[in-house]
Formats: structure tokens, C-alpha cells, sequence
């Protein structure tokens, strides 16, 4: 049983940063190759320059996803990805304003997210782990 968790202390870190990372990468790609589509959706929903404030957007979830996936300062990334998905979240799948039929659909994607923000907080709070370009600074 040790040696299983040593392994699991070993490797888990950098599995959990992969699909962690991976979720914000997607997201990222996913914008960046339908930016029109994106920055739509964004003025629909009365967000003024959305092309404009898309690029940060962009730069966050890929910088912020590439820089998890590396353990390359994951804390400082896992932090500015909370900073973005908060609002976010809060803006996006606010489930209660949405309509009866869209209701349950955008709660799955709210707790989806807050579960998300359980693991950023965690890498803020333990760092990227071994097998990481920057693992955490000991104090």
C-alpha cells in the first residue's frame, strides 16, 4: 500500500494538472476558432467590446491551461483562471434567471464550474507537484 501511494503522490499531481489543464485548453481552442461565434454569444448577452475583451479571455484559459498542464508558476495560473471563471460563472449559468426548460442544464455547468474552482484553489494552495517545471516553494 505504500508503494502505491508513493506512485500515486508521484504521478496523480501531474494526471490531475493534465485534465485540469485540459478543460481550459479546449475551452480556449474551442474560442479561438470560433471567435466570431464566441464574441456573439458575449454581445448577446450584453457584454460591451466582446471582441476586444476576448483576446484576454484567449490568453487566460490557453496561457493559464498550457502553464497548469507544465506545473510552470501553476499557482499564479490556477489564480488567474479563478479570476476569470468566477465572473464567469456567475454571469454565464446564473441558472436561476435562465428559463424553467434551461434551468438544470446551466445548474450542471454552475456546480461543474464550482468543482473546477475547488481544483484551482487547490493548486493555488499546494502548487503543481512533482514532475512539474515549478514545483511549489516551500515555506
Amino acid at each position: 500500500m505504500q508503494a502505491l501511494c508513493r506512485l500515486a503522490g508521484t504521478f496523480a499531481p501531474l494526471v490531475g494538472r493534465l485534465l485540469i489543464a485540459f478543460i481550459f485548453l479546449q475551452s480556449g481552442w474551442d474560442k479561438l476558432f470560433n471567435f466570431s461565434k464566441t464574441a456573439a454569444l458575449m454581445t448577446s448577452k450584453g457584454i460591451p467590446m466582446a471582441e476586444v475583451l476576448l483576446v484576454p479571455v484567449l490568453i487566460i484559459l490557453l496561457g493559464g491551461g498550457l502553464m497548469i498542464l507544465l506545473g510552470w508558476h501553476a499557482q499564479w495560473a490556477a489564480l488567474a483562471l479563478i479570476v476569470f471563471l468566477v465572473p464567469a460563472t456567475l454571469y454565464f449559468h446564473n441558472y436561476w434567471s435562465y428559463p424553467a426548460a434551461q434551468q438544470l442544464n446551466q445548474f450542471h455547468h454552475f456546480v461543474k464550474n464550482a468543482a473546477i474552482l475547488g481544483a484551482l484553489l487547490y493548486i493555488v494552495g499546494m502548487g503543481s507537484g512533482p514532475l512539474s517545471l515549478k514545483p511549489a516553494e516551500k515555506t
